[in-house]
This record gives C-alpha cells, structure tokens and sequence, in this order.
C-alpha cells in the first residue's frame, strides 16, 4: 500500500496550523510524526493527517 506523502506546506494548508503550532503539538503527542525522508527532509502521511483531522471533528449527536 502506497499512500501519499505531505510537504509542510501542504499540511499547514490542510489543517490551517502554523508551522510552529505543528512543531509544538508534536512535541506535546497531540500531532503525528512526520517520517525522515532524508538528512533534512521530512514529509507527513496522507493518511496519518486525515486520520488526525477527522479525529478532531465534533461528533454529531
């Protein structure tokens, strides 16, 4: 299974976090993890974000 992998851009876009929001949370377990894709390079699953956000959505009801 191959699934799509998020620039930073990308994820603040996504999510309308700021980068340093993202950084924080992550720091703090409330964010996921990116993965290494290099030295210096790092990049977000697709999945792992939409998993995230649809985890934070009020529950109807």
């Amino acid at each position: 299974m191959t699934g799509k992998i998020l620039r930073r851009p990308a994820v603040e876009e996504l999510t309308g976090l700021s980068r340093s929001t993202i950084y924080e949370w992550m720091r703090l377990n409330k964010f996921p993890r990116p993965v290494a894709l290099g030295a210096r390079l790092v990049a977000w699953r697709e999945s792992d974000i939409q998993a995230w956000l649809e985890a934070r959505e009020p529950k109807a009801g």
